[in-house]
């Protein structure tokens, strides 16, 4: 590995033209690498993914097919927790690393968290070193709010919230973020951490609550609602994170955590309702069903910080993008009936069928 120092760390850099993506194959990364091609010209990516259960190989066929952007789009597959492949990957020369590599389900990580320690934590520092010595100018950590725990029913997230995490996951993800945060004051690395509210879009794996529902809904299977239904959370189309992420990527000061946030309050019964309603499907699907240990009741995100330093706002209204979202499941079964394997069908029972 040829070694450079670390470079100083700045703030608003010429925009980065050679990407590193991380886990670009998975459903946040594959939306981002599909917006920074529509929404900048001239860039290269490269997309390094382990290729797990939720990075579907299909995510990006549109993009790799595409005359305009297939030959500037390069795929490795490699596992950020493999020292050898990241340094043989970033020895290309990048002007940024954009770290969305991760296991992400907390009902997953309740089961077994052996994987999320590994590739949250081990996988972040391991990227994170190859990054700096080779003098990489840019490195984007994307996070989530769930890092900062439970809130009551009033006040939001800012980036001052202590981190109080309640899952296996979210406290991956809080690690991954100090890790960041360390490579920062230790070695002046020019470190971004970005943390996001709840996702939703096309191409998001079906075990995650909207296309879960929307899939079983369309199967006239049980909606599995935990609890009372009543955990609220803040909903953010997945274009609108990725614009937030180019704008952190470009224009954000290293050493700071940006919140982003759609603005969106729901309480999942009200996700859960509005799908069977567009879908035209009765309110007995719902199914409620035992909680899962330490779920949080409520995430907001107070975004202001963003939007008044790097001028970002969301711009998708919620009920026309959750609308979108439903109609894309609708029309493109195909590819989500191919992700429920025998693996899926397992998990799936295990995690439902005793409650």
């Amino acid at each position: 590995m040829r070694r450079s120092r670390t470079p100083k760390a700045r703030g608003t850099v010429a925009k980065p033209k050679r990407l590193f993506v991380t886990g670009g194959c998975g459903f946040i990364g594959s939306n981002f690498i599909r917006y920074a091609f529509t929404h900048r010209s001239g860039i290269e990516i490269t997309n390094f993914d382990k290729m797990t259960y939720a990075g579907g190989g299909r995510n990006l066929v549109d993009i790799q097919k595409h005359a305009k952007y297939g030959p500037r789009y390069h795929f490795v597959k490699g596992d950020i927790a493999d020292n050898k492949a990241v340094c043989a990957a970033l020895e290309k020369g990048f002007d940024a690393v954009i770290n969305f590599a991760a296991e992400t389900h907390v009902d997953r990580s309740i089961l077994d968290a052996g994987d999320f320690i590994k590739t949250n934590i081990l996988g972040t520092q391991v990227l994170l070193e190859a990054a700096r010595q080779l003098g990489v100018p840019r490195y984007v950590q994307i996070s989530t709010d769930e890092v900062y725990g439970a809130l009551g029913p009033e006040g939001y997230f800012t980036e001052m919230t202590p981190l109080a995490p309640n899952s296996p996951y979210s406290a991956s993800k809080a690690s991954a973020d100090l890790v960041a945060r360390s490579y920062f004051k230790t070695f002046g690395m020019p470190v971004l951490i970005t943390r996001c509210s709840n996702n939703f879009g096309p191409y998001q794996f079906p075990e995650k609550l909207i296309p879960l529902f929307v899939t079983n809904a369309l199967a006239d299977q049980p909606l599995p609602v935990y609890g009372d239904g009543m955990q609220v959370r803040d909903w953010i189309h997945v274009d609108d994170h990725s614009s937030a992420i180019l704008a952190v990527l470009e224009k954000g000061r290293p050493g700071e955590v940006y919140n982003i946030g759609g603005g969106n309050e729901r309480a999942n019964i009200e996700i859960t309702k509005k799908i069977l309603a567009a879908l035209g499907k009765g309110e007995s699907l719902i199914k409620y069903v035992t909680d899962r240990p330490g779920h949080d009741r409520r995430y907001a995100i107070d975004s202001s910080k963003i939007e008044s330093e790097l001028g970002w706002k969301p711009v998708r209204e919620f009920d026309e993008a959750l609308a979108d979202t439903i109609n894309w499941y609708v029309k493109n079964q195909a590819w989500w009936k191919r992700l429920q394997s025998k693996e899926y069908k397992e998990y799936y029972l295990k995690q439902y069928g005793q409650r």
